[in-house]
């Protein structure tokens, strides 16, 4: 499978996970008609509706900032997927996918309920408790792979000594 099927489809199957947990949460299970439902010791669910941006910051009221985010959303998501085309590990082309699946999930959500619905709850900062959803997981494991790809695959990839480099990557001498 070639990098750019490879990346498409998780983008695909990242939206579609994260849409499919959000319809569950909202439709079967209906969260938002119950208290706050302790999983484990650091864990709720619990339906926040977030209208900002991550960590709820520049929330957002009325319909011109709605729709100005999903804007945001599928423009970052178009140069991803052009990103995505010149991808020429497994581990960006995947990274990629992951953001794009997980931005056009939260974009879908302010198009339809005009708020992304977060529903984990993580008391492992206690400080600073965050609720999220499975495009904001996916979005966060699609930056670590991006950080993975730059600072580990791409370093390696590259020639180290002049040895291993071809003749037009030297510079000439003077």
């Amino acid at each position: 499978m070639s990098l750019p099927r490879l990346g498409a489809l998780v983008a695909v199957l990242t939206f579609l996970a994260d849409q499919a947990v959000k319809a569950w949460v909202l439709y079967v299970f209906r969260l938002q008609d119950r208290p706050p439902v302790r999983v484990a010791p650091l864990f709720e669910l619990v339906l926040v509706w977030n209208r900002g941006i991550s960590y709820g910051l520049f929330q957002q009221h009325e319909d011109w900032g709605r729709y100005g985010l999903v804007a945001v959303s599928v423009v970052a998501s178009v140069g991803l997927a052009i990103w995505l085309r010149r991808a020429r590990h497994w581990a960006l082309a995947v990274a990629l996918g992951l953001l794009i699946g997980g931005a056009l999930g939260n974009a879908l959500d302010r198009v339809l309920y005009g708020a992304v619905a977060d529903f984990v709850l993580l008391y492992w900062i206690p400080v600073f408790p965050y609720v999220f959803n499975v495009g904001d997981s996916a979005i966060v494991a699609g930056v670590a792979l991006i950080l993975y790809d730059s600072l580990v695959v791409e370093p390696k990839a590259r020639p180290s000594s002049p040895e291993g480099m071809s003749s037009a990557d030297r510079e000439p001498m003077a």
